[in-house]
């Protein structure tokens, strides 16, 4: 039972790091991964986080680990990232990744015309902002760079662990 647990572990462990598989109809079109989607993302959503040196996809993997976080939800957070490449090869014949900050932007606006783009973006703003805005014990959030960058004082008393 124990190597089953550590090896189940490693497995949920190993999701950000794990391919994303770009098609273009029936036919592989590139491969990329979660995590550089998700940073490339995240930085072309609001980049004002990386400025301030927020770790917003480190938060991210957190989310994507975590047994409160519902399955559904992270299945949508994977798969989103595989449709915005998808629509990157549609609209550009490259991986999200791959684009120039422009042609992604572009990407962004056309998959936020959609149900699935909008709320999709939605809920990488939402964990953008979580990742700024929560408290330094998350790792994102260092220094209190997002506090400061709001002028804002964390609420007392601080967390002693982590929740996520």
């Amino acid at each position: 039972m124990y190597r089953y647990l550590n090896r189940r572990l490693f497995l949920k462990g190993g999701f950000l790091s794990s391919a994303v598989f770009v098609m273009s109809g029936c036919n592989l079109f590139g491969v990329t991964t979660l995590r550089e989607t998700i940073e490339v993302v995240q930085d072309d959503l609001f980049p004002k986080a990386k400025e301030l040196g927020i770790s917003t996809s480190s938060y991210i993997t957190i989310v994507l680990r975590h047994s409160h976080i519902n399955d559904s939800d992270k299945l949508f957070l994977k798969n989103g990232a595989k449709w915005l490449n998808e629509s990157a090869v549609e609209l550009y014949h490259s991986s999200y990744i791959k684009l120039s900050s422009d042609k992604r932007q572009e990407v962004l606006k056309s998959i936020s015309k959609s149900n699935w783009g909008e709320s999709w973006i939605e809920t990488m703003m939402s964990y953008i902002f979580e990742a700024m805005l929560g408290d330094p014990i998350y790792g994102s959030n260092k220094a209190e760079a997002g506090w400061k960058w709001l002028e804002f004082r964390g609420g007392l008393p601080r967390p002693k662990k982590a929740y996520l």
